[in-house]
């Protein structure tokens, strides 16, 4: 693959086999690698959670191994049965999410989604701080699930940063396009094309994907569509955006029924979307786990603001390579984190970064002055 997709260490869009992404997809999972999985489900192994001793160390490293197996080069996802025993927290904390949800439609206007349009369903940006400071009792119980910290534990190791967004998604509620997450899967794709092929291949390293059922979800209510093993096709974040790429994850997607208290966790590059909700009746409703290694920070803290206020006057006398080298390693140059309620994508699937503001600055001829304000606008979208 790597003769015919690498270019000199970057993966070219139009080089992508759609043939080879196929033979990929078309693996099954053998039942002798997921020895602890209580049944596999459309390649997908389920476990049970009341069945696992978590409080036994060699155990909980056999069962994490196994699932970072699984999400590295088997499936790609997991299915975690009842990992909330007593579901009377999500209950109660579905009754949080839903006074959030009534208070920010009540101020403002719906808010930007990354691949659904605003309005086509309710999500809460931040859940996990504002759940937090709105009921710590609450999120104390809900977030203090042995089998929850273990998975996450599994793939990112210890110091991982947990964080979710909530989604609603009504009856009638359309599915989405087949894409990968966050990192590169937050790019179009010549941003992605523009990162080296190495890269690609750490991305779904730094991050998991999760959801926690805080309703019985049947298939037609839409639970997530899933490719097993397609985050084993190492261009993914470039061809996840071809048309026959997306044929392929029509033809051949599939999606596990969860029970309200199951999670679901995914590699960020496993080929998904969230399903058509075609039921009459039922509100999907699933809390969106974004978790994070703790490793992909810089060491040391840099006011960078005062830094692009600084460099500004002199980057005028430079030519157009060393103004993006001054540029690069001076301002902020990546949109996360941020506020997503307040700070929404811009013309695309992230907002706009300190870096893209001072380049627009010297497209317009603003002074530092001009410079400085709309760095602080930015700031204070940001939250």
């Amino acid at each position: 693959m790597k003769d015919r997709i690498e270019l000199h260490g970057y993966f070219d869009p139009d080089a992508c086999d759609v043939a080879e992404f196929e033979a990929i997809v078309s693996r099954r999972t053998d039942p002798e690698d997921v020895p602890q999985a209580s049944e596999i489900i459309a390649n997908i192994p389920a476990y049970d959670m009341a069945a696992a001793d978590l409080a036994d160390r060699a155990a909980r490293r056999a069962l994490m191994a196994e699932w970072a197996a699984v999400l590295h080069r088997g499936a790609g996802a997991v299915v975690l049965r009842g990992v909330y025993a007593d579901t009377s927290v999500l209950d109660r904390a579905t009754d949080v999410f839903m006074d959030i949800i009534a208070a920010e439609k009540a101020g403002k206007d719906g808010g930007a989604d990354h691949f659904a349009a605003a309005g086509a369903n309710d999500r809460v940006w931040n859940a996990q701080e504002k759940l937090c400071l709105a009921a710590p009792e609450v999120f104390v119980r809900y977030f203090g699930q042995p089998a929850l910290d273990a998975m996450c534990e599994a793939w990112l190791g210890r110091g991982y940063q947990m964080t979710s967004q909530v989604n609603l998604v009504r009856p009638g509620g359309a599915a989405q396009e087949a894409h990968r997450d966050y990192h590169l899967g937050f790019m179009t794709q010549a941003q992605a094309a523009g990162f080296p092929a190495h890269m690609h291949l750490l991305s779904p390293m730094l991050t998991l994907q999760g959801a926690v059922a805080h309703c019985d979800m049947s298939v037609e209510s839409g639970p997530t569509q899933l490719l097993p093993f397609s985050q084993c096709y190492e261009a993914g974040y470039v061809a996840f955006h071809r048309d026959d790429f997306r044929a392929v994850f029509a033809a051949r997607s599939v999606q596990v029924a969860l029970q309200k208290g199951d999670a679901l966790f995914f590699s960020p590059a496993l080929f998904h979307a969230a399903g058509e909700n075609r039921t009459a009746d039922v509100q999907r409703f699933a809390n969106l786990l974004q978790v994070s290694s703790p490793m992909g920070r810089a060491m040391e803290r840099l006011d960078r603001r005062a830094m692009c206020r600084a460099i500004y006057p002199y980057l005028h006398g430079l030519n157009g390579l060393a103004q993006e080298a001054a540029i690069a390693a001076a301002a902020e140059g990546y949109a996360f984190p941020t506020s997503l309620d307040t700070d929404p994508p811009v013309g695309g699937l992230a907002p706009e970064t300190d870096a893209q503001i001072v380049r627009q600055a010297l497209r317009d001829g603003l002074d530092v002055a001009a410079l400085g304000a709309a760095l602080e606008a930015a700031e204070a979208k940001r939250g």
